[in-house]
């Protein structure tokens, strides 16, 4: 192969068998990037051209010989043309729906396996050569092209959206997911690109999109509606899910309407400007659900202003919550042992990582002046022996040091811990919702919850709770349901062979979409909003599993996709403007300007009004 002037010649192309060349003939450089595109290449005889065999210059030859190569291997010439031909080798194009912890980590985990087949078919081709290696199936992309779709124009998800702000080691994993921008755009073979504020469905089509990439993989989570009490008065005023509150505490652009309400059930029609920073809401709150999410929920009720002001929780929500609430009670229908909180534990096996419920226990000793209550007598109650056998178990560690730490932090029915202490938070057990009663004097209006008491039935990690018919009615000026995330479908899915209804997940196989050639799932919207954000880095693993057995078994046979262009061509053809990294970080460089920040350890200001983000970032719509 020659340079000569500014076309590629080929002075020797060996017969290739395929349906469109059949002769020894010169070839031009637009002819053999013609032959890429349209793969018709197969394999021919030729040295795969590493790029140090390239051709430099006019006039200089480079390397080649007579091992059978990939069609594909075509792709490693570079454009010496005038017109700047591209010849590049197709790339795997991979679009992935939700910026949150799943869409980073299934990003990050396939562009690693895409570069580490690359480098190994390369390697055995080179030993191949040297005729120390079997032949290896070819690999049909040179690189790999990510684009990760949001529907807000901030990535992170729950990272930013979702975990408490008294955890800023748990938000840390955003620093990891942005350097993932940098680690993959600074690599040839890869690259990584973000498309905020399009809506799947909405903006772009989930049919047209998949038509572009060569994979698609759904990973936008189950935020988008909650599991419901089924009960009287369930839609009160007042009655709101702890989903709906903690994207408020977190300064979600889409939940500000939140605050008016919780602004109503904590301080009535105080003008909110006259109440001091450290005074206590006589409300009363009820939690239903004993998760991590509801634990997290009472202690920034607990904690208030103060307790939060070096967090990155809007300035607006703590001018709500003040000093906070005076009483916070969290239900659970069955007992303490069977409790879905956690405890951060030190077995591997275990994904008990939270530390929500120890640090309940704290809340005096760091000075939020508010205390746990946890009744003794229920702790009992729920001691059968069933209980007791499930502590014993091979996975009772845990359970039994929960156990522990509940038990010495129990009082009696007879203490009156409230002398300690002006905010309480208690745990019940064994109680379980049967409606919800309206103020005598506002009908609309939440105000107390009516409750059975329970009692457990059935073998060790089979336990049900029953009704004794047993009443008591807890008195209640906000009520928050924290009983589950609900996953729904994305508009252009097909209905109940792709989505499961009943428990509100994509029909997949290892994240393998059921009824597709193309889509994938990985994290909540594939196995259900269960885990902690490390639990996705197995779960993306399974699905990167499933998306390179793909390729290697399809993408030969396959037409190459427009990609990340076609994206960018559909979306002006719609008018939609999208939000790219370099945007979003113009959004973040607002965010932390010291000029925003109430005090120095504060992390961020978030913007809240998504008009104004696409201002800053430069972004004008319609």
């Amino acid at each position: 192969m020659i340079v000569e002037g500014s076309n590629l010649i080929i002075e020797k192309l060996p017969k290739i068998r395929t349906r469109t060349v059949r002769s020894w003939t010169p070839v031009r450089a637009p002819d053999i990037v013609g032959l890429a595109r349209s793969r018709a290449l197969r394999r021919c005889p030729g040295r795969e051209l590493a790029p140090r065999s390239l051709p430099v210059s006019a006039d200089r030859t480079c390397h080649w010989c007579h091992s059978t190569v990939s069609a594909t291997a075509i792709t490693h010439l570079r454009c010496f043309s005038a017109e700047n031909t591209d010849v590049s080798q197709p790339r795997l194009s991979v679009a992935v729906v939700g910026a949150g912890p799943s869409g980073f980590y299934t990003s990050k985990y396939l562009t690693s396996a895409v570069l580490h087949r690359i480098e190994k078919a390369n390697d055995r081709n080179d030993k191949r050569d040297e005729g120390d290696a079997p032949a290896l199936a070819p690999f049909d992309w040179s690189g790999i092209d990510i684009d990760i779709l949001e529907r807000l124009p901030t990535p992170y998800g729950l990272v930013r959206y979702g975990v408490a702000p008294d955890h800023p080691e748990v938000k840390n994993v955003e620093h990891d997911f942005a350097a993932q921008f940098e680690t993959s755009n600074n690599n040839p073979s890869s690259s990584l690109s973000f498309f905020g504020g399009v809506e799947v469905g909405k903006d772009v089509k989930l049919s047209a999109l998949q038509s572009m990439y060569d994979v698609v993989v759904l990973a936008y989570g189950c935020q988008a509606a909650d599991r419901r009490l089924n009960i009287p008065g369930e839609d009160l005023e007042g009655v709101l899910s702890a989903r709906e509150f903690v994207a408020w505490y977190n300064g979600h652009p889409e939940f500000g309407h939140i605050g008016t309400i919780v602004k109503e059930c904590l301080w009535g029609s105080s003008d909110i400007c006259d109440v001091d920073d450290d005074q206590v809401s006589t409300a009363k709150v009820v939690v239903v659900g004993q998760g991590n999410v509801a634990l997290d929920v009472a202690r920034i009720l607990a904690k208030g202003k103060r307790g939060l002001i070096e967090t990155d929780t809007p300035s607006s929500v703590l001018e709500i919550l003040k000093g906070g609430a005076s009483h916070v009670s969290i239900l659970g229908r069955r007992g303490h042992v069977q409790g879905a909180f956690t405890i951060k534990g030190d077995s591997h096996r275990t994904m008990l990582r939270a530390k929500e419920l120890r640090e309940l226990t704290k809340l005096n000793k760091e000075g939020h002046n508010a205390k746990l209550i946890i009744r003794r007598g229920e702790l009992e109650l729920g001691m059968n022996d069933s209980s007791v056998a499930e502590l014993k178990g091979a996975s009772g560690r845990p359970k039994t040091r929960i156990d522990i730490l509940l038990r010495d932090s129990a009082v009696s029915e007879t203490d009156n811990p409230k002398d300690e202490a002006p905010k309480t938070v208690c745990l019940r057990f064994l109680l379980s919702p049967t409606s919800i009663e309206a103020k005598d004097s506002d009908g609309g209006r939440v105000g107390g919850v009516v409750c059975e008491r329970t009692r457990l039935e059935g073998g060790p990690f089979k336990q049900n709770s029953v009704s004794t018919g047993e009443i008591e009615t807890l008195p209640a000026d906000l009520v928050l349901t924290s009983i589950g995330y609900k996953g729904m479908p994305l508009e252009g899915m097909k209905g109940r062979d792709q989505f499961d209804h009943q428990q509100s997940v994509v029909n997949n196989l290892h994240g393998k979409v059921t009824g597709d050639n193309n889509l994938f799932a990985s994290g909540w919207i594939k196995r259900g909003p269960s885990g902690i954000i490390g639990t996705n880095i197995m779960d993306a693993k399974d699905t990167v599993k499933s998306i390179m057995m793909f390729i290697e078994e399809n993408g030969r046979v396959r037409d190459e996709k427009d990609g990340r262009r076609g994206l960018e061509k559909y979306l002006e053809a719609h008018e939609t403007v999208p939000i790219r990294w370099e945007n979003f970080q113009a959004i973040e460089v607002a965010e932390t300007d010291p000029a925003r920040l109430r005090n120095d350890a504060q992390p961020r200001e978030k913007i809240l009004q998504i008009t104004e983000m696409e201002s800053i970032a430069g972004i004008l719509k319609q």
